[in-house]
């Protein structure tokens, strides 16, 4: 059986991370995951070093690889980064939004309302923020902001299931607060929804101190 490749390993971690079956601070042992994709070790090094550049591993040099993981101060602290740069990419990003990228907004902000699954609100949601954010042009800040909601992905969860994701009318009322001011070309009001949404999580994060190690 042919070794399967970085890229292929990867995708699969990338995608047990994001949807919490891999807790963070949880150790990622090479040797199970080599044997669980039929890989040898340097692959399995090669993947693990794509998804530390995507801020989703720790490697500690001479003991091995980790979820990553957030303290209560670097979470405080990603989110008033993301307070700051988001609402910064999204009026670039605006401008330059297709019709077909405008109507798939409406439709996520809709179909984020109506699910009552916190895996599916968690996914539509990802797609609707960094959908909102692909006019953009490629660069520096764009992959910062990825890779910082990489990071954070387990306190979107851990928010998501505080807030009560289905029945949260605020976050609804906020997601469509974005699209119109998107729709209207509108990007101080897009930026301003953006930034109380992103703040209205950092506050109610730092109410639960119970979540960080």
């Amino acid at each position: 059986m042919a070794s399967s490749p970085p890229s292929t390993v990867a995708a699969a971690l990338r995608e047990e991370i994001l949807n919490g079956t891999l807790a963070p601070g949880e150790r990622i042992v090479q040797e199970e995951i080599a044997e669980r994709f039929g890989a040898s070790r340097q692959p399995v090094r090669d993947a693990l070093r794509l998804l530390e550049g995507d801020g989703l591993v720790t490697l500690k040099a001479n003991a091995g690889a980790w979820v990553s993981q957030l303290s209560e101060s670097e979470c405080d602290e990603a989110y008033l980064v993301r307070e700051r740069l988001e609402p910064l990419l999204i009026s670039h990003s605006i401008p330059n939004l297709t019709s077909v990228q405008i109507e798939r907004l409406i439709q996520l902000a809709d179909e984020i309302e109506k699910t009552t699954d916190i895996e599916s609100f968690l996914r539509l949601d990802r797609e609707f923020h960094l959908l909102s954010y692909a006019g953009a042009n490629d660069g520096m800040l764009k992959e910062f902001v990825e890779r910082i909601w990489n990071t954070t992905q387990h306190y979107r969860r851990a928010f998501a299931q505080l807030n009560g994701f289905a029945g949260s009318d605020v976050t609804h009322i906020e997601h469509k607060l974005i699209v119109d001011g998107i729709v209207q070309k509108d990007t101080r009001q897009a930026e301003l929804a953006l930034e109380a949404h992103i703040r209205r999580t950092r506050v109610t994060l730092a109410q639960h101190r119970e979540l960080f190690v």
